[in-house]
């Protein structure tokens, strides 16, 4: 018997994160439809100008603009931000450097450094227990 393979498909949602956009943001082809693997794979490698503008320009969803911040997620709750942000909009935050802005830059920086300590401390175990 010949087994019949169907083509892997994802929500329009699902398809927009792993792309790095904003649902709301994409045209409407693309939020009404459902995307299979061969075309997420198609539109990573060679993505449409609606898609470069959206990585470009805006408007971001929240893991992005965090990124773009150097932030947590949480970090853009606690400072007000819970809505997609432009580019501009992000540049414009960095520029002015508010408060909250820069104790979660501080709050990040410091988890980065804990997560590497204990990642080396791990390493270092994990030797030890080889020897």
């Amino acid at each position: 018997m010949k087994s019949h393979q169907t083509a892997q498909t994802m929500k329009p949602a699902t398809a927009a994160k792993k792309l790095g956009v904003y649902l709301p943001a994409t045209p409407a082809e693309f939020q009404e439809g459902v995307v299979s693997r061969a075309e997420l794979n198609e539109l990573q490698a060679n993505p449409p100008e609606w898609l470069r503008d959206l990585r470009r320009d805006g408007p971001h969803p929240r893991p992005v603009v965090a990124a773009k911040l150097g932030v947590s997620i949480s970090g853009l709750a606690r400072g007000g931000v819970t809505e997609a942000l432009t580019t501009e909009q992000i540049e414009e935050l960095k520029q002015e450097q508010p408060e909250w802005l820069e104790k979660e830059r501080a709050t990040q920086a410091e988890v980065r450094k804990e997560t590497a300590r204990l990642k080396q401390r791990d390493a270092e175990r994990a030797e030890q227990d080889t020897e």
